[in-house]
């Protein structure tokens, strides 16, 4: 039996790469996992599908910069008590497009705090986010939604393994860059390999030249699926090659990865958002940090950032040092609060037209 918990040395070594660090398509990513983490491929390949299978990992794919793909928004939902837990069911069971799903709590009541289920959702092009949550808010009986698009984004990663020994303060060496969210438009050819390309590894697709499969799946040659891949890296439509620890649920050998999923958000003075979102997002600790408007239900905060860990005081430390770091930019913040994570279930969103179709069509034969 191979060791499958996230804190086995070998298992580090492997998940200190393969969760953010192989950026783009790359054509043999084991073998490039390998190679920086100084293992064997045969080793690397072998640990990954054993966690796989075990759950430890919830899933191995090439993500997307899906922000580039379609119209995507972090959406907070105002949800009566009674109906909130069907709520949240049917966003992570009968919702395609809602991505994240998370119930979320804040220590006082405070501006949004009656706002306690919050989605990410995504609708291809061509398609409304704002008719898909109002369709949403008939099924499932919500009172309210507000939409948040990113307008920009300073932190994408995700790297717990490595995150769990940074220290409060520890930022890098300058400010991080905004990439501003533009979608692009894709040819059919380009989406049949997309879906192919994005779809999660199972344990026995764990094994040299990956893509080879992938390929006849789409309907092309490998060089083919090859120079497709490559020219939609070089667009920033691809994202990283990651395998995904379960970080919310205990792996079966009762693990944790991390207990507590903290929210920050700031609002910080109408045209200082880049400079502000810049300091915020070079913080070693954050997973995400984006540009967002929440609007006057949320005291006008347009910087949020996410921080994952096993310690409520020390990301609460995390926070503090961001704070100090803003306060000696000489950055003001006028509002700032902490939305703390519960219950929560994690999917890749669908982005492809032709499955956003389907799916309304099937949603309108179904009774309200």
């Amino acid at each position: 039996m191979l060791p499958v918990e996230h804190t086995d040395p070998t298992n580090e070594k492997i998940l200190a790469i393969s969760e953010d660090k192989i950026e783009g398509f790359v054509r043999e990513p084991f073998e490039e996992i390998a190679r920086r983490s100084g293992l064997d491929v045969a080793v690397v390949m072998e640990r990954i599908a054993a966690m796989l299978r075990a759950g430890t990992v919830r899933r191995v794919r090439q993500t997307l910069l899906a922000t580039n793909l379609a119209d995507g928004a972090l959406v907070a939902w105002k949800v009566a008590p009674e109906r909130i837990d069907s709520a949240f069911d049917y966003m992570f069971q009968q919702d395609p497009f809602s991505g994240h799903v998370v119930l979320r709590s804040t220590d006082t009541v405070t501006a949004g705090s009656d706002y306690k289920l919050w989605t990410t959702v995504k609708v291809p092009q061509g398609f409304s986010i704002q008719q898909h949550c109002e369709l949403l808010v008939e099924r499932v009986g919500a009172d309210h939604f507000r939409l948040m698009p990113a307008k920009g984004i300073f932190t994408l990663g995700v790297g717990h393994v490595r995150r769990k020994t940074v220290e409060p303060g520890s930022k890098a060496d300058r400010p991080a860059t905004m990439a501003r969210v533009q979608v692009a438009s894709l040819n059919e050819l380009e989406w049949q390999v997309l879906v192919a390309l994005k779809r999660e590894f199972t344990p026995e697709e764990i094994q040299p030249t990956p893509w080879l499969s992938r390929a006849a799946e789409a309907g092309v040659s490998v060089e083919e699926f090859y120079r497709v891949a490559e020219e939609l890296n070089a667009r920033k439509i691809v994202g990283r090659f990651s395998t995904f620890l379960e970080h919310v649920k205990p792996s079966s050998g009762g693990v944790r990865v991390t207990r507590f999923n903290a929210l920050f958000h700031w609002a910080v003075p109408q045209g200082r958002e880049l400079e502000a979102g810049g300091e915020v997002g070079r913080h070693h600790i954050l997973t995400h940090c984006y540009w967002r408007e929440a609007g006057a239900e949320f005291k006008n905060v347009n910087i949020m950032a996410v921080a994952h860990g096993s310690d409520k005081q020390l990301l609460l430390e995390h926070k503090r040092a961001i704070d100090d770091h803003l306060a000696a930019c000489g950055i003001p913040v006028s509002y700032t609060n902490v939305f703390w994570g519960g219950r929560s279930e994690i999917k890749p969103s669908e982005i492809a037209p032709q499955i956003y179709r389907q799916w309304r069509a099937e949603i309108a034969a179904q009774p309200v």
